[in-house]
């Protein structure tokens, strides 16, 4: 392995750009040196599905030739990012980590591709994901599970643990995930890293595979707070293609990390600490003691609704998986299997390409939307989660941010949930209202437990606040929040 290579992995987006700036070395023998490390590191975690070297190279090249022109690269020039692979990329496989798509190659790229490669970013290759992004543990994935670079018999968070654990191995600089019930957030707390959910239409979903289409997110991953948002700032912003992406104009999120949190209001849900394991809550409740010296007010404050977030969740979720699932048949894009009539075909394709955990959702999805089931499960589903939005709107009346826990647990042993999906699915608790309200949320590290596992502490703000967000984090990190 190269000295660079060797190296690569404590590199962040501002040492690469100082780096190229410099001449110390080039995009493209970066690039050569990640893609190396990447694929020797990858065996141990399994977060790599597909690495894209040509791809990557020729945007190594591109940034070089703007550079000895003295023209400007982008300002993710030469950082290096993986990309969940949910996420269409043209020309590169794109199996959502399941069987249907093993050799599914898209003719387009998603809207935050498109960003993150005009402004100089090196696609390494996709990560490894639960199957269309249902699970909570990165267990579903039909190319078999991620592991935790902290911990090789623990899983690393789902869905988008494939992403979380690339960042945190330091085989990407940044990464894309997706979020639809925390599927950022989760795997960012279990694996030490940076995690955010940004605003529901803050960043264009054209090009992310739908599983849940009101509540699906594009999110990005970092080690620093600063490499998150920097990621967050190129992808956002309206899109056509994209109808449900707002039109709510864009901060400098950099900008305004400025350090000054004095005064800030935050709120500690009750409903969010209880039932929280010892492990989780001692370095959450040090984070809350940092923040209060960094000048923060802290108070209590309730979110009622909370109780029923997990069932409203999988009742809309599902009726809306139902649907979108609908599409993968065998006529068209997906890994066919053969039969003598159509309805066999349809039957026998579904029942070899989906797994376990996509054949449970469909079918409670058919289930709540069915004749004579709707109104009484999901049009109440709806109704409560208007209460659970109305639960935030009045906080933010109140405080700034909502400080919470990310998860009851650090991360959990492979195997030890996957036959249990009620319990699974519990473990979603504190991360899928955010989702459900559509406000932005993300996690940061805040310490770790006895046994070295990683803890996430969760921040939220009211609506299209990222920059608030962003300012409390970085404020936290640079105290020295996520050593604990």
């Amino acid at each position: 392995m190269s000295a660079l290579a060797a190296g690569i992995a404590t590199l962040d987006a501002r040492q690469v750009r100082k780096g190229l700036d410099a001449r110390d070395f080039s995009a493209v023998e970066l690039t050569s040196s990640a893609l190396e490390f990447a694929q020797v590191e990858n065996p141990q975690t399994n977060a790599y599905l597909t690495f894209c070297p040509e791809r990557a190279l020729a945007a190594a090249e591109r940034v070089d030739k703007k550079l000895a022109s003295g023209e400007d690269p982008g300002p993710l020039a030469g950082v290096t990012v993986a990309v969940k692979d949910v996420i269409v990329t043209r020309g590169v496989r794109t199996t959502c980590g399941s069987r249907l798509l093993e050799r599914y190659v898209p003719p387009y790229d998603a809207t935050a591709v498109i960003r993150l490669e005009q402004a100089g970013g090196i696609i390494l290759g996709k990560t490894n994901c639960d199957e269309f992004a249902m699970g909570s543990s990165n267990e579903n994935s039909a190319f078999g599970p991620v592991m935790n670079p902290f911990a090789p018999d623990r899983v690393s968070g789902g869905s988008s643990g494939g992403s979380a654990a690339a960042v945190a191995q330091g085989t990407a600089v940044v990464a894309l995930g997706s979020d639809t019930g925390g599927s950022v957030r989760q795997p960012a707390g279990f694996c030490g890293v940076v995690g955010v959910t940004p605003t529901y239409g803050r960043v264009s979903r054209y090009g992310l595979t739908a599983f849940a289409s009101s509540l699906d997110h594009i999110g990005p991953f970092g080690r620093t707070v600063r490499d998150a948002a920097l990621l967050l700032q190129t992808i956002a912003g309206r899109d056509e293609c994209d109808a449900t992406s707002a039109f709510a104009p864009l901060p400098d999120y950099l900008a305004q990390q400025n350090g000054d949190v004095k005064g800030r209001k935050l709120g500690l849900p009750r409903e969010y600490f209880d039932g929280l394991s010892s492990e989780s809550a001692g370095p959450v409740l040090k984070g809350v003691e940092l923040l209060k010296k960094l000048g923060c007010e802290v108070k209590e404050i309730s979110l009622p609704a909370t109780k029923y977030a997990v069932a409203c969740y999988y009742i809309i979720a599902t009726a809306e998986a139902s649907a979108n699932l609908a599409r993968y048949d065998g006529v068209r894009y997906t890994t066919r299997v053969a039969a003598d009539t159509l309805s066999d075909m349809y039957r026998a394709t579904r029942g070899a390409g989906f797994g376990a955990e996509c054949k449970r959702r469909i079918m409670l999805g058919t289930y709540v939307l069915s004749h004579g089931y709707y109104d009484a499960y999901y049009l109440k589903a709806q109704k409560v989660r208007t209460l659970i939005a109305e639960d935030f709107r009045k906080a933010f009346a109140e405080v700034d941010a909502i400080i919470a826990p990310v998860s009851p647990s650090p991360a959990f042993k492979i195997g030890e949930k996957i036959d249990d999906p009620v319990e699974m699915y519990l473990a979603d608790i504190y991360t899928v209202t955010g989702d459900l309200a559509g406000i932005p949320c993300m996690s940061v590290p805040c310490g770790k437990t006895a046994g070295g596992l990683p803890v996430g502490m969760q921040i939220l703000t009211r609506h299209f606040d990222e920059a608030g967000m962003f300012r409390l984090a970085d404020a936290f990190e640079k105290a020295g929040g996520f050593t604990g």
